[in-house]
């Protein structure tokens, strides 16, 4: 064990409005990322030697980075669970603020999910991706036996800040006293059980199994095979899913990655980082498709409306219109692809501000007299001159056409990405696409 390390300055990157305490380490020349798992402390981090050990290690291949997400740890507090799309607003600001235009990203537990939604929404930021102990679904269902029920899973939470829970995550050192203690301590520093079980109900929304095939990046897979809290099935299903991942199943059943035997991680990391993997179609595919929120709206009624109008009223309504949906693309960081006919044509980084700027549009249509419906669907999107293409934009507009007035309708795939948004869906049952293959699952947002 090396000791040469001091323990980094704490530094902090705008996002939001919100502080996110961040820290960088290390004297290699590529950066890695890495993303907690359901609390973090990065001042807390260098009080359990176990930890800064393994830190300092990696410190010698990489320039790391490490922050708190946001209301933990020395980050600002945060109001209610926050959304992906907020969690990887907040990598993107530590990264640009710790100068870092391209990183190995590190993920475990919870945080894997949000890690591989960020690979395949943001492919140009990401050089390769290594996932530990994490998970494509939160919670068990019919279809993904590999996790607990959410019943469960909150039933678990009550033992968070104690001992008992401590042995849980890691039972190798369920014998040692004091070790049990002072995690158990650590946890209520961060957080209190119904702080916990308010985050694990909104996590267990989160399925980000339909855009594992968006994933771009290469990718590793670590998974200790007698993991208690994250069953092996977890990462073999991530693997699976996922183009091309490499994965490695080791021995052990701690769910801490810096616990445990820690080395063949550590190796992992190292040479996976470090190798010249041959990724010249990867790199084309990275840069050239990505993940987005495709948003469609129409005007109802529109020939009927524009045969009573006249031609020139008609066109004064679309430019209204359009000007309207401008002003909602904005806030919400969607980016205008067309506005041919009635329409508007957007695609955004996050599926919650998509739905919520569909539904702004369609409310503040009505103060023209018109009505409007709206169909979302999160895909993987390619350049096509100054516009996008892809199966998504196809799904996206089948899906607006099943809307009625009114209504913003999402494909199943858009609606499990918005955990934690507090936007709450009515199914609207199984769906043939036109010219798309097979049923799609459709339900109607319902935004306060």
């Amino acid at each position: 064990m090396t000791t040469e390390l001091p323990i980094p300055q704490t530094q902090y990157a705008e996002s939001d409005g919100l502080s996110i305490a961040w820290q960088a380490f290390g004297s290699g020349a590529q950066d890695l990322v890495v993303l907690p798992g359901i609390v973090s402390s990065i001042d807390s981090d260098w009080q359990d030697p176990g930890k800064a050990q393994v830190f300092r290690c990696l410190a010698k291949a990489y320039r790391v980075i490490v922050f708190d997400k946001r209301g933990q740890g020395l980050s600002d507090s945060f109001a209610g669970v926050p959304t992906l799309e907020q969690r990887m607003d907040d990598v993107r600001a530590v990264m640009e603020a710790a100068g870092s235009g391209r990183a190995v990203v590190f993920a475990h537990s919870e945080g894997g999910a949000m890690a591989a939604l960020f690979a395949a929404t943001y492919p140009a930021l990401v050089d390769r991706l290594v996932l530990f102990g994490s998970m494509a679904r939160f919670a068990r269902a019919d279809d993904y036996p590999h996790r607990h029920t959410v019943e469960q899973i909150l039933e678990a939470m009550t033992a968070w800040g104690t001992p008992e829970f401590v042995q849980r995550m890691v039972p190798s050192r369920a014998n040692d006293t004091a070790y049990c203690e002072m995690l158990a301590h650590f946890g209520r520093q961060i957080a209190s059980p119904s702080a916990l079980r308010r985050v694990m109900l909104a996590n267990c929304q989160i399925d980000v199994r339909a855009i594992l095939p968006q994933i771009r990046r290469p990718t590793l897979i670590i998974q200790r095979r007698g993991d208690r809290l994250v069953y092996f099935g977890n990462g073999r299903y991530l693997a699976d899913h996922i183009p091309n991942a490499m994965y490695i199943e080791l021995p052990g059943r701690d769910h801490l990655w810096w616990e445990g035997e820690v080395g063949p991680i550590i190796d992992a990391l190292v040479r996976f980082g470090g190798t010249d993997l041959v990724q010249a179609q990867t790199q084309a595919q990275a840069t050239d498709r990505w993940l987005a929120t495709v948003l469609f709206t129409d005007i109802v009624g529109s020939t009927e409306l524009a045969v009573k109008l006249g031609d020139t009223r008609w066109r004064d309504l679309l430019r209204e219109f359009h000007a309207l949906g401008r002003r909602q693309l904005e806030p919400h960081r969607g980016r205008e692809i067309d506005t041919a006919g009635d329409g508007l044509f957007a695609i955004f980084d996050g599926p919650a501000r998509a739905i919520r700027c569909a539904a702004a549009i369609a409310r503040e249509a009505k103060t023209l007299g018109i009505d409007v419906r709206a169909g979302l669907h999160t895909g993987e999107v390619e350049p096509s001159g100054d516009k996008v293409s892809g199966m998504a934009v196809h799904i996206g507009a089948r899906v607006m056409a099943l809307a009625g007035a009114g209504e913003v309708l999402v494909s199943s795939t858009t609606r499990d990405l918005v955990a934690g948004s507090g936007i709450e869906f009515d199914a609207r049952g199984a769906h043939a696409l036109k010219g798309v293959p097979g049923e799609w699952q459709i339900f109607r947002a319902n935004v306060a």
